[in-house]
């Protein structure tokens, strides 16, 4: 059997109310069509099989934190009101909607009392037990399993592309600095060579007279 945490816990409540159903002793009482789940709330559920929902809610609470009473499920269910202006405020769940679902859990010997040093209320019975770990085990086979071959294939591709990008990238630095060095060298060559002066308009005109005579 799967346990209940490793499946989630939106299915494993929608699930578990389903097979509440089929249960005679859990049933919305007939008032449950007008009343609203607490002071908190503008109106009733909408939802026609809210109390099946809450019933399952409630089961797995149990499971999970019992012995828990009423008071403690009170809280759970609350929420804030919305007075207009004014700063919400806190109230807690109905409590006669979680009183009728535990006496129903209890008739149907899903749920049980019990005290466990200064705590006191219901917990969870082995034949609710065995309800919340069937609709696990039924969740969590509908789970596809992915094999860990799969990881190991991609990581083996990716492994020879980066050595392969590394190499060409190192070989055109080469190519570049090479082309740098030949191209500094003749310039270096010009800037050594020394300048040939012009002769000046007094040396051309001495070259002229010399030239008469």
């Amino acid at each position: 059997m799967k346990s209940i945490y490793n499946v989630p816990q939106g299915e494993l409540i929608e699930k578990t109310a389903l097979e509440l159903k089929k249960i005679p002793l859990v049933k919305a009482p007939v008032w449950s069509e007008f009343v609203k789940t607490g002071t908190h709330k503008e109106r009733a559920p909408a939802r026609d099989d809210w109390w099946h929902i809450r019933s399952a809610a409630i089961l797995r609470t149990i499971h999970k934190l019992g012995p828990i009473g009423v008071s403690k499920l009170r809280a759970k269910y609350g929420g804030k009101k919305d007075r207009g202006v004014k700063p919400e405020k806190f109230y807690k769940g109905s409590g006669k909607i979680i009183r009728t679902i535990l006496q129903q859990l209890e008739e149907a010997e899903l749920v049980k009392k019990a005290e466990k040093g200064i705590h006191k209320g219901r917990i969870i019975a082995p034949k609710g037990v065995s309800l919340l770990d069937k609709v696990a085990a039924q969740l969590s086979g509908k789970k596809p399993q992915i094999a860990p071959k799969v990881k190991e294939k991609h990581a083996e591709v990716k492994e020879p592309r980066k050595k392969a990008e590394k190499k060409p990238e190192l070989k055109k630095q080469h190519i570049k600095t090479e082309q740098l060095q030949k191209i500094k060298k003749p310039a270096e060559e010009k800037k050594e060579k020394p300048k040939e002066k012009l002769p000046t308009a007094a040396e051309l005109a001495e070259k002229a007279t010399k030239a008469k005579k």
